[in-house]
């Protein structure tokens, strides 16, 4: 019987990924003009590593955060300034999109309504950054950006709510520990899927010790009820149906001259009330009471009376965007449905592609590319992941939430409640067919927040998509909005 041979070495090495945890990390020095004024701030680039109660390696994390100094001559950040962590969603997105976007002091330029720009693309300053009231740090979960497992199959750890949230929230501790940032007044903020982490983050982080002044949620989705299409689940119809009318607007097939926020509360009434009655009450609905709700439904979505009976009164996203600019051979985006896109099949019954994303990804993946290694000296060869590779969102693991529909919403209660100084602020676009305005509205007055802690939540609407700030003028809204935010959160108060 041969003997059993122990593995080479050779052969261990290659399953495993060489990440640069021990390298110390590359730290610049910037400035650009905030308010007429020179705003000087480092930028330190670098990656966390994550290891196993044993000190193994499992990740790294990579992140760059964004200090504001007095000057070139006084590089120390104080550690008393407010201090913000970001992350975009997916799940499987890098930190790219607010980065870039809107939060951090460069931007990639769009044309002003945020649609694509010829080639080759461009990054600017942006004198609407964050930074102005809030140190930055943008975090890479793992399997995204330059953040890897620190081996092949090491990955299914953290590509799930539980673990995504376990390893986000040990980035932060370490994070406060090794920049000696713990007396910092700490925010959070978190677009769609980044939403969902920051509401769980902010009830397990309080278990840890960690609360947080405030925390911002772009484009959010808390409770995945309301935008699951499945059979059974009549909640989405009603819910999607005012961002239907508002792409209708934008697109002008609403029949009429209503300005939007007209169309929007007479939708917003309709939905809430006839509608969601006729679909409760299914096969029971009487042929009087159909004929009605289909004209109504017709009415507010651009779409046929024949196209709404057809579709048993229930329009998934998928369809709407096909079926509204049909006649035009054009669809409509998802993240953002001012955007129109051209099918190589117009007859297919749902779009080829979304216009909205195929619109931002090539500007935003250059321009990270070339900031990071150019601008920010991280020389590294790894593949920069916009998106994680695969379809990671299709095999997220959702941990005991998969017996019915993931909900984070009740771990943002949960943080309010223990913490009843936190402030929540919430950002919608009317155009978002991602995670619809009317969504947010359903799951924040589903919260069962006690009355005391109400006055603890606010929202902002903006005419524009799931990422509102590509669009310049919301841009600048967002960040007003934003900063009157942080005032209020920052300001003291009583218990």
């Amino acid at each position: 019987m041969p003997e059993d041979k122990e593995p080479k070495k050779e052969d261990e090495k290659k399953d495993v990924i060489p990440l640069p945890v021990d390298d110390e990390p590359v730290v610049t020095h910037h400035s650009i003009e905030v308010n007429g004024e020179p705003f000087h701030y480092t930028v330190t680039a670098g990656m966390m590593p994550l290891r196993d109660e044993t000190g193994e390696l499992e990740a790294g994390i990579f992140y760059m955060a964004y200090s504001k100094v007095s000057g070139f001559k006084d590089l120390v950040p104080d550690s008393k300034r407010p201090l913000m962590f970001s992350f975009n969603g997916g799940p499987g997105s890098s930190s790219v999109w607010l980065h870039l976007g809107a939060v951090g002091p460069k931007r990639v330029r769009l044309q002003d309504d945020g649609a694509l720009p010829p080639p080759p693309y461009e990054l600017v300053d942006n004198p609407h950054t964050w930074l102005e009231h809030t140190d930055l740090v943008f975090i890479d979960p793992v399997g995204t950006g330059y953040s890897r497992p620190a081996k092949k199959d090491g990955g299914e750890k953290y590509w799930g709510l539980k673990g995504d949230i376990e390893s986000i929230g040990e980035f932060i501790r370490l994070f406060l520990t090794r920049s000696e940032r713990w007396s910092s007044p700490l925010f959070l903020v978190g677009e769609s899927y980044g939403t969902t982490r920051a509401a769980g983050l902010s009830g397990y982080l309080i278990e840890q010790g960690i609360a947080f002044n405030g925390i911002v949620l772009v484009s959010s989705i808390l409770n995945l009820q309301t935008a699951r299409f499945n059979k059974g689940n009549d909640l989405p119809y009603i819910l999607f149906l005012p961002t239907y009318t508002a792409t209708a607007w934008y697109h002008k097939k609403l029949r009429g001259s209503r300005s939007l926020s007209a169309s929007l509360k007479q939708v917003e009434d309709f939905a809430s009330g006839e509608y969601m009655l006729a679909l409760a009450k299914g096969n029971n609905l009487r042929p009087a009471e159909r004929k009605s709700v289909v004209k109504k439904l017709a009415k507010f979505t651009g779409l046929s009376t024949e196209y709404v009976d057809n579709t048993d009164l229930r329009i998934n996203i998928h369809m709407f965007c096909k079926e509204l600019l049909r006649s035009q051979k054009r669809t409509v985006g998802r993240l953002d449905s001012r955007f129109k896109g051209i099918d190589a099949n117009a007859a297919e019954a749902r779009p080829e592609v979304d216009p909205s994303m195929t619109g931002i990804l090539p500007p935003y993946t250059a321009m990270l590319n070339d900031y990071v290694r150019r601008v920010l000296g991280f020389k590294s060869d790894l593949y920069y992941r916009i998106f994680a590779e695969g379809k990671l969102h299709e095999k997220w693991d959702w941990g005991k939430a998969s017996e019915g529909h993931p909900d984070t919403s009740e771990a943002l209660r949960s943080a309010l409640t223990r913490n009843p100084f936190m402030r929540v602020f919430v950002a919608n676009g009317y155009y978002d067919l991602a995670t619809p305005y009317f969504a947010t509205k359903y799951t924040l007055s589903h919260l069962g927040l006690d009355p005391s802690l109400k006055g603890n939540l606010s929202t902002g609407y903006y005419e524009a998509g799931h990422m509102m700030y590509i669009n310049t003028d919301e841009l600048v809204r967002l960040k007003t909005d934003v900063s009157a935010f942080i005032g209020k959160a920052l300001a003291p108060r009583s218990a």
